[in-house]
């Protein structure tokens, strides 16, 4: 099992769980299963909606700005990885 970089947060809005990722690296899509680390935190979930300018998407290529609701508090910088099982 090994980890795959997808990108990092820019932004975080905490009133509504939602990261704003700079995908860098890899393909993200809407099922994936991904750990997010940094900033002595590490947690792991299921990627459930993704969106970009407020639209749904199914999948995220390398280059988008993504909007991606996560269950716990990021902050900008954090790194998300695709968990490879």
């Amino acid at each position: 099992m090994s980890d795959v970089l997808i990108g990092k947060i820019t932004h975080y809005f905490d009133k509504i769980g939602v990261a704003v990722v700079e995908i860098t690296d890899n393909a993200l899509k809407v099922g994936d299963k991904i750990k997010i680390k940094g900033h002595n935190q590490e947690f792991e979930q299921e990627v459930v909606s993704m969106q970009v300018e407020h639209k749904n998407i199914k999948q995220a290529a390398k280059g988008d700005i993504v909007g991606l609701k996560i269950n716990q508090p990021a902050k900008e910088g954090d790194e998300i990885f695709k968990v490879e099982e």
